[in-house]
């Protein structure tokens, strides 16, 4: 690869960027370390469009976004990854999903008492406090979960994965993650298991990788170019790049889920609240989209026969 270049000297808060939401996977030829590098921009804002988070949690949960998708294309699998934090700090939960296919999806709840104490300089620890990282996969067609819960450890994210990862998973494993209003990234670095005498060598690629990951800074991961930011962190080493694989934000969201759940609760439960509110209105906790049913609606559910479709009454 050509010798390493200088960092960029743009700021990532200077103006908004133009941002091909990907994943990419490479590899180090010849050696068992292999990484990833994920950048969002239009999937984050879409993601983010109904919800309102300060400015440190929003951080948090984009490094969560950024850092699911590496977790799921780590695997070979069809069904969900699921990246979930839950502490006793500000932010109390943080759940972001990714398919096989890399369709994300993520929401936040924090605890506004908590978060007006700290400020918009709340740190990781402050944010997340003592807790459990679970990343949960959910296979499709065997229809089997896996899941591996660890403890909040270090003082980041990225710590607490590379955490799960010698734990759960024994690959040593490095990465960085970083986001901000525009967008959000991380890059990952795996040593896999090797075979005999190649274990010396790929041990030290391993670790001049992980040096390499420890140089890269939140502005250059979020605005260098992509080939131009492996070039300058990994100049060293012998890459191979795959082909970049498309990410995008959809929610599952839909008013025939939302007709399961609400029929789960039992008819008298829901004309109770159509009685007392008019109709019945269900906010998806990711999208935020709200789902209204009226009385049309809710007879429909519960098996009279008017022909007109659940959720058809008006979304505000």
């Amino acid at each position: 690869m050509p010798p390493p270049e200088p960092p960029p000297a743009q700021s990532s808060t200077q103006s908004p960027r133009r941002v091909i939401d990907f994943v990419q996977r490479f590899a180090v030829e010849q050696q068992s370390v292999r990484g990833q590098l994920v950048r969002l921009g239009p999937a984050w804002l879409a993601l983010r469009e109904h919800g309102e988070y300060p400015p440190p949690v929003r951080r948090l949960l984009g490094e969560a976004v950024s850092a699911v998708v590496l977790l799921a294309s780590t695997l070979k699998f069809e069904g969900e990854l699921t990246l979930q934090l839950q502490g006793s700090g500000a932010a109390r939960l943080l759940v972001a999903q990714c398919t096989h296919d890399f369709r994300v999806r993520a929401v936040a709840r924090f605890d506004r008492e908590r978060y007006a104490a700290l400020g918009d300089d709340g740190d990781f620890a402050a944010l997340a406090g003592e807790g459990s990282i679970a990343v949960t996969i959910e296979a499709d067609r065997r229809a089997s979960r896996y899941q591996g819960i660890v403890p909040i450890s270090g003082g980041s994210l990225a710590a607490s994965i590379e955490h799960y990862f010698a734990n759960s998973e024994q690959l040593p494993t490095s990465l960085v993650l970083a986001a901000d209003d525009f967008g959000t990234a991380g890059l990952l670095v795996q040593r896999m298991p090797g075979l005999g005498g190649e274990e010396t060598e790929a041990d030290r690629t391993f670790a001049s990788a992980v040096m390499a990951l420890a140089g890269v800074a939140s502005d250059e991961l979020l605005v260098r170019p992509p080939e131009q930011l492996m070039r300058r962190a990994f100049g060293g080493l012998d890459l191979r790049l795959h082909d970049t694989q498309a990410v995008e934000f959809r929610c599952r969201c839909s008013a025939q889920r939302v007709g399961d759940m609400l029929r789960s609760l039992g008819e008298a439960g829901v004309r109770s609240i159509l009685t007392e509110q008019g109709a019945v209105t269900v906010t998806c906790e990711f999208c935020h989209k709200p789902w209204q049913f009226d009385a049309v609606d809710v007879s429909r559910m519960f098996g009279a026969a008017i022909d007109q479709a659940p959720g058809s009454g008006t979304v505000n």
